[in-house]
């Protein structure tokens, strides 16, 4: 009986122990929300292998990544390829991304005025290359731990998509 009490309160200390982070927590859980709120989602400088930091905030839209897309031209915003992107972005997207807030991936909100249509096209294209020899793929990739899934997804509809991030500001 005695053994069963002992086995039964190491097991309840070690649930007990993985149960918390380790930190301390603050007094008021209330400011803990607003600071999560009010933070930006990706701030951090990554440290990519070859130790060049990129700050994933900073607009890089002179890289148009790597893969079929070598020009990508803008006029006014199609409504119609919009609705078309928005239902793609729907279905192949949001297991992983979410527009306002950091999830499995990063938010997608405003993608548009940090990475290049190209870039933007290429990753939803060509993630497993982007993501082995791309700088600011790489940078992701470190800073999220979780590759971006290949979406079997056309040319035309990675456009369809692109469009819609371009309503999401």
């Amino acid at each position: 009986m005695k053994i069963k009490f002992i086995a039964i309160a190491i097991v309840s200390t070690l649930i007990f122990i993985s149960c918390g982070d380790g930190k301390k927590k603050d007094k008021n859980p209330v400011e803990n929300v607003k600071e999560e709120v009010q933070a930006d989602p990706i701030k951090e400088e990554v440290v990519t292998t070859t130790s060049e930091k990129i700050d994933l905030t900073a607009p890089t839209l002179d890289n148009k990544g790597i893969g079929p897309v070598k020009s990508v031209t803008l006029e006014a915003i199609d409504e119609k390829l919009v609705e078309k992107g928005k239902e793609l972005y729907k279905t192949n997207c949001t297991a992983c991304h979410k527009l306002k807030k950091r999830y499995i991936g990063p938010a997608l909100k405003g993608v548009t005025d940090r990475r290049s249509p190209e870039w933007i096209m290429n990753m939803i294209l060509n993630a497993d290359e982007m993501l082995a020899n791309d700088p600011v793929a790489k940078a992701l990739i470190s800073e999220y731990n979780a590759p971006m899934a290949q979406q079997q997804i056309s040319k035309e509809e990675a456009r369809a998509i692109l469009e819609y991030f371009r309503t999401k500001k």
